[in-house]
């Protein structure tokens, strides 16, 4: 395990989109694990810096995302499909066929998280695989538990969860209360993970996520296990 600590959250996602455009240079047609929620925004502002720059060319790369919420139109503004959208993908020149987000909007559970796991596998897994860290540990939306998820499943969200995400919405009642999400299995078989932490609030967590027990009640501590893990964060989310 690899551990960046930056200055604050600018630098933080600065060292985050230089380790992302690393893979992308090197492999021109890999495949992305992307992330959503507050922390990767300043990343992929980055990503799209560099894109503009001449630096980095998105035409051949792949992206798979960890999650979306169950019930939620892909143009829905809340949805994780429009979220890549509007942060990354109308400002780069990667094609959106070659971008896969759960269809949130397939009624049987079972067959959405078959087809996205035929999606992993046909396209020969992850090569980086992008992690924030939730503040009860979860990764994706794998939610602390009695045991490791293994492949892409619907899961009821943590009331922690949608209190977190109820900021994005009108009310928390509004908020999706189930999502459909990769598991800790197609995690862990990335080739490469990297998390992206920042905040104060997120310091007690990463303490215990990468510095305790691995345990599935802190879905995150599981990364331990990974070959090839880095973790960038600012001085606040890594004083402990």
């Amino acid at each position: 395990m690899k551990v960046y600590c930056a200055k604050d959250y600018e630098q933080a996602s600065k060292v985050a989109a230089a380790i992302i455009s690393a893979q992308v240079l090197m492999k021109p047609d890999c495949v992305l694990g992307l992330a959503t929620g507050s922390t990767p925004i300043g990343t992929y502002e980055q990503l799209i810096k560099r894109y503009k720059e001449g630096e980095l060319d998105f035409s051949q790369v792949h992206s798979i995302n960890l999650d979306e919420y169950r019930g939620l139109r892909p143009d829905n503004d809340q949805s994780y499909r429009y979220f890549m959208n509007t942060h990354l993908f109308d400002f780069v020149n990667i094609d959106k066929k070659n971008t896969f987000v759960p269809d949130g909007l397939e009624e049987d559970k079972e067959k959405a998280c078959r087809d996205y796991d035929e999606i992993i596998r046909a396209h020969g897994g992850v090569d980086l695989q992008v992690l924030g860290l939730g503040h009860n540990g979860h990764i994706g939306f794998n939610e602390p538990d009695s045991c490791f998820a293994k492949g892409t499943h619907c899961v009821t969200l943590a009331e922690s969860t949608v209190a977190a995400n109820a900021r994005f919405f009108a009310s928390a009642d509004e908020v999706p209360k189930e999502a459909y999400t990769m598991g800790i299995q197609s995690i862990m078989q990335a080739k490469k993970i990297l998390v992206i932490v920042s905040g104060e609030s997120k310091k007690e967590i990463v303490k215990k996520a990468f510095y305790g027990p691995i345990t599935p009640q802190v879905p995150a501590s599981v990364l331990q296990l990974h070959p090839d893990v880095t973790i960038v964060g600012d001085e606040a989310a890594l004083s402990e």
